[in-house]
């Protein structure tokens, strides 16, 4: 699997990069304040600068899973000046949503994918639960709820993947936040659901819910004594959430690497290890071409799940 060779694969091109920025570099996250897109592209934004000799500004344009930041991004000057942070909603939203106005696909050119959010499946420590076979288990004796943050986000994507994978049918309960969705399963509202390590790791440690998998291929690095849920009977298993840099399409090759240079060097910076821990995201930084190559992957899986899973926003 592709995924299982990211952390292998170089940054080409980095030593041939000559660009230079010649005014300050607009940074659109796609999404509003203070979640992981947005915390991300604060944290990195003057380690680029710092790399690139001019101001990189971050400026949210939130909305619409992310497409209104980057329809934005989309209709830019492709001069390497106005460069977008998104989500995994880039391989997700073409499935999802009409009437754009852009194409996920040809309107933008890759940068380098940033870093990998897995996801932990967990269930309320009371319910008995110990692990993943047993929870199948249950499911297949009674109605298998399962929370997410919203329809077709990760964690509902997870959901169902899992139980169809495992021939189980289930009922889906979007919440409006992964806070919501916690607090509903602590209420015995869902039998299980995949969230953040971000959400639920103080709720581990306080033994009010279990995990029982990891949604990565490989252990998370915030949780490495959970197992992945692809080791546990469902080979190739993967569906983290991650978070990525794109540039306006046909911005030059050298503006590309040279972005994707000083990202990668950001991601590097020791100081930003442990901020990124505490989010639960894990970096992943190779550049432009591993991420063009990671995003036919997620597309290809994306849109064919959605499509078995009937998923619509409408």
């Amino acid at each position: 699997m592709f995924r299982r060779s990211l952390l292998a694969m170089p940054l080409a091109g980095a030593a041939r990069a000559q660009w230079a920025p010649s005014r300050p570099i607009r940074l659109i996250i796609a999404f509003p304040p203070g979640g992981s897109t947005d915390v991300l592209g604060r944290l990195i934004a003057p380690l680029l600068a710092a790399r690139l000799g001019q101001p990189v500004v971050p400026e949210n344009r939130s909305g619409a899973a992310g497409a209104v930041g980057s329809g934005f991004v989309a209709s830019a000057p492709a001069d390497g000046h106005t460069i977008l942070l998104d989500s995994g909603g880039q391989a997700v939203n073409p499935y999802l949503m009409r009437g754009l106005g852009f194409d996920y696909v040809t309107g933008f050119a890759p940068i380098t994918l940033l870093a990998t959010l897995p996801l932990v499946l967990v269930v309320l420590a009371e319910s008995g639960i110990t692990t993943l076979a047993e929870l199948l288990a249950r499911a297949r004796g009674e109605p298998a709820a399962y929370g997410s943050v919203g329809v077709g986000s990760r964690t509902h994507l997870a959901g169902a993947l899992l139980l169809r994978r495992a021939g189980i049918a289930g009922t889906h309960v979007p919440y409006r936040g992964g806070a919501d969705q916690i607090t509903a399963q602590l209420r015995g509202e869902t039998l299980f659901g995949f969230s953040s390590v971000a959400l639920t790791a103080a709720l581990l440690r306080e033994g009010r819910l279990r995990a029982l998998a990891a949604s990565s291929p490989l252990p998370a690095l915030a949780l490495p004594e959970i197992v992945p849920v692809a080791a546990q009977g469902f080979a190739g298993f993967s569906m983290m959430d991650w978070l990525a840099l794109h540039a306006p399409a046909q911005t030059p090759a050298p503006v590309v690497a040279r972005l994707a240079e000083a990202a990668a060097g950001a991601m590097a910076e020791p100081g930003i290890q442990s901020r990124l821990a505490d989010l639960g995201l894990q970096p992943q930084a190779q550049g432009p071409a591993a991420l063009a190559a990671f995003l036919a992957e997620e597309r290809a899986m994306m849109s064919g799940l959605i499509a078995a899973e009937n998923i619509r926003l409408d």
